[in-house]
C-alpha cells in the first residue's frame, strides 16, 4: 500500500483494482487499522516501555494518567473487537475484516484468508469478552466478583498478537492485488506521547528547581502557578 497518497486517492486506486465493494471497504479498514496501531503505540510509549516513565507520570499527574491508561486500554480492546466482528449483526452490516472472504473471488486467496481469519478470531476473542461483559456492558456477576467465569486473560502481549493477526489479513489482501504490504507497527505520531514525556521531564526539572529555591528562601514570581492556565 502506497502511504504518501491521500485517503481519497488511495480509495480510488483500490476501487479500480479491487472493485467497488472490496476497494471501498478495504480503504476504510486500512485507515482504521493504521489508527488502531498508532493509538496503541501511544499506550506502549507511556505505559509499557520503562518503569521510569511510569514514575514520571505518577509524579506529574497520577490521577489523570491512570484514567488515561484505563481509557486507552478499553478503547483499544473495543477497536479490535469492532474490526473483527461478524459481517452482520442481525440485519445490520458491519465494517469488519471478516467480510473479505465474501468479497474476494480468487480461490487461493480465499483459502489463505480463511486460515488467517481463523487466527484472528482466536487472537481477538478476549477483546470481545471484555467488550461484551465489561466495556460496553457492565456484567453484574463480574462487578460483584461472584462470577464463576472471569473475564478472559488480557495483556499487552495478547494485544500485540491480535494486532499482528489483523495486519496479516490486511496484507494478504494487499499482496493479492498490489504485491505489497504495510508495516502498520512502524512510525510514531508527531506531537504524541514522546512529545508529552519530554515536556513532563523538562517541567519536572523546573519544578525541582522551584522547590530548591523555595527551600533556600530565593522565591520569585516565576515560581507561582501561571494564572493564564
Amino acid at each position: 500500500m502506497v502511504t504518501n497518497q491521500s485517503a481519497a486517492e488511495a480509495k480510488q486506486r483500490n476501487v479500480e483494482k479491487m472493485g467497488e465493494a472490496l476497494g471501498a471497504q478495504y480503504s476504510l479498514l486500512w485507515q482504521e487499522v493504521v489508527l488502531l496501531h498508532r493509538n496503541w503505540e501511544q499506550y506502549v510509549v507511556l505505559f509499557g516501555t520503562k518503569p521510569s516513565r511510569i514514575e514520571l507520570l505518577n509524579q506529574s499527574a497520577p490521577y489523570f494518567f491512570r484514567m488515561l491508561q484505563d481509557d486507552l486500554w478499553d478503547v483499544t480492546l473495543l477497536h479490535i473487537a469492532r474490526l473483527t466482528d461478524p459481517p452482520k449483526t442481525g440485519n445490520k452490516e458491519n465494517l469488519t475484516i471478516l467480510s473479505f472472504q465474501t468479497l474476494i473471488d480468487d480461490a487461493k486467496t480465499k483459502e489463505k484468508l480463511a486460515a488467517l481469519l481463523a487466527i484472528v478470531k482466536d487472537k481477538t476473542e478476549f477483546c470481545r469478552d471484555w467488550r461484551n461483559r465489561y466495556i460496553a456492558h457492565n456484567d453484574l456477576d463480574i462487578a460483584l466478583e461472584r462470577s464463576a467465569n472471569p473475564l478472559a486473560d488480557a495483556s499487552r502481549l495478547k494485544v500485540k498478537e491480535a494486532l499482528k493477526a489483523i495486519a496479516d489479513v490486511m496484507n494478504a489482501v494487499d499482496f493479492q492485488y498490489f504485491h505489497s504490504e504495510t508495516r502498520f507497527d512502524l512510525g510514531g505520531a508527531l506531537g504524541g506521547a514522546m512529545t508529552l514525556l519530554y515536556a513532563l521531564y523538562r517541567g519536572k526539572k523546573l519544578q525541582d528547581e522551584c522547590v530548591r529555591r523555595l527551600e533556600a528562601g530565593e522565591f520569585n514570581e516565576d515560581d507561582l502557578d501561571p494564572s493564564e492556565l
